[in-house]
């Protein structure tokens, strides 16, 4: 089945984000089992692994369309020195992750392609989760300390 005009172009852009939060959350789950926070790396491996779904889901759909998945190039990891920082520059990334995905999905339902539309509405569910994650770990932190919060990050 061939893509309408514009899909392949922002499934490939949707995948170039989604293979960037893999390489992204790979180092984040890293640095925290480094730095001795063994709750926070499961939590990041977990995403890794979901990002790589949408990935491999998103390759699959353009190849379906007819299309050349990009996956050669991600855009520059985000990363920090401390915990808060990661969770700033993580909940910006997925933040902008939305926006490409609302855009996508408005496309899609403009061309009349109401299949990837429904696949990206799954995946801007997942997106908004991360959202949330995020706001609620850096409102904990504010809330109760940094001190406090990583104390409880150490062990599962």
């Amino acid at each position: 089945m061939k893509a309408k005009e514009g899909v392949a172009e922002y499934l490939n852009q949707v995948l170039k984000a989604e293979l960037t939060a893999v390489h992204q959350y790979m180092l984040h789950a890293a640095l925290c089992k480094e730095w001795g926070y063994e709750r926070l790396s499961e939590h990041f491996e977990h995403l890794v692994r979901e990002e790589i779904g949408h990935s491999s889901g998103l390759i699959d759909h353009i190849l379906y369309l007819e299309g050349t998945p990009e996956v050669g190039h991600v855009d520059a990891v985000t990363s920090g020195l401390t915990v808060q920082e990661l969770f700033v520059g993580d909940l910006d990334f997925e933040r902008a992750d939305a926006e490409l995905l609302r855009k996508a999905i408005g496309h899609c339902a403009d061309v009349g392609d109401f299949t990837t539309r429904h696949k990206l509405e799954d995946t801007i569910v997942d997106t908004e989760e991360h959202i949330d994650w995020f706001e609620t770990q850096l409102r904990a932190i504010e809330q109760i300390g940094l001190d406090k919060y990583l104390s409880e990050q150490i062990k599962k």
